[in-house]
């Protein structure tokens, strides 16, 4: 089974935590570019980062994008 990556759902992961995207970039020592980049889609967080933030906003690093199954 091949499965595409769709949108970012990491605003909507902050959002449940009543975390900013600030607050977040200070945590992983990032600038909060990054993060707006992630959210936006114009970048893939690398697998280091998205298991580290899944740590930070108590989420599984799967639910970090919308997951697409190809067929």
């Amino acid at each position: 089974m091949k499965i595409e990556l769709g949108p970012c759902l990491l605003e909507q992961r902050l959002a449940e935590r009543g975390m900013s995207k600030e607050r977040l970039a200070a945590e992983l020592r990032i600038r909060p570019e990054r993060i707006v980049d992630y959210i936006d889609n114009k970048r893939i967080m690398p697998l280091k980062a998205a298991i580290a933030i899944a740590d930070i906003v108590e989420c599984n690093v799967r639910d970090l994008y919308e997951l697409r199954r190809l067929t």
